[in-house]
């Protein structure tokens, strides 16, 4: 008998598989040669980490972040803080003035002579005034401490003549004072122009001078007494001649005052 002869086995060919497929098992499919690959990720996803030197300025940069933070709050304070005491102070100024009305007092030149000042020769001069002036308090609840300190001139011009101070006095509330004060000046010299002009305007018995008073005072309100407030006097006097007894011809006062 002549014995069969089987074919030899054939590779499979493309579209099928080989194996025992009543096992259940797949065939594998062959590992892919060893190659270089190009991955691409979206570039929302990539996460960077910083180099350490970064990382380091970041926190420092976080650090200041916080004090300037910590240093604005306080500054925010700070200016909360006085705006509420200016409201304070300004609220509390405006009772007082509402409660108590007051109005600044009123001055006026009452008495001016003059002596020692001799315009027919061309020595320098050593003036004397005396000068008389009315002080009217008006307020009804308000006194005033006229304190050390004050300084009274007399100018001709923009020349000083004699200087001299107001007394130390008190003047209470409804009340008008009379202070008298003796200024002296001490070789004053006089252009032949300026002797020429007042030997003029001494003729017209138009004699001009300037006195300015400048007084440090406090006011009492109550049983309570301010800070330390400076009052300015500016009067225009003229008198009809340079020896006493002089008349005055006409005056005119203005006022102000520093409150600090």
């Amino acid at each position: 008998m002549a014995e069969r002869v089987h074919p030899a086995d054939s590779p499979p060919q493309s579209g099928q598989f080989s194996g025992n497929f009543s096992s259940g098992e797949f065939p594998r499919k062959p590992a892919p040669p060893p190659a270089t690959y190009v991955i691409q990720v979206p570039k929302d996803q990539i996460y960077r980490v910083p180099p350490p030197e970064n990382a380091h300025r970041l926190q420092l940069l976080s650090q200041k972040k916080v004090n300037r933070s910590r240093c604005r709050c306080c500054f925010c304070s700070f200016l909360a803080a006085v705006f509420i005491l200016i409201v304070l102070a300004g609220i509390s100024l405006a009772v007082l003035y509402l409660v108590f009305r007051p109005e600044a007092p009123k001055y006026s030149v009452e008495g001016f002579s003059v002596s020692g000042i001799n315009l027919t020769s061309p020595s320098p001069i050593s003036p004397k005034f005396n000068v008389t002036v009315r002080s009217h308090n008006g307020n009804g609840k308000i006194g005033i401490y006229y304190e050390k300190g004050s300084t009274v001139d007399v100018f001709y011009k923009d020349v000083d003549l004699c200087n001299g101070a107001l007394p130390v006095f008190y003047q209470p509330a409804k009340n008008v004072t009379v202070v008298k004060t003796a200024l002296s000046g001490s070789r004053i010299q006089l252009t032949s122009g300026m002797r020429k002009e007042m030997r003029n305007e001494l003729s017209k018995k138009t004699m001009p001078f300037k006195l300015k008073i400048k007084a440090p005072v406090k006011i009492k309100v109550g049983s309570v007494k301010t800070w330390t407030i400076t009052v300015k006097v500016n009067c225009d006097v003229t008198v009809d001649k340079l020896t006493a007894p002089s008349r005055i011809v006409s005056r005119k006062c203005s006022h102000d005052v520093d409150l600090w």
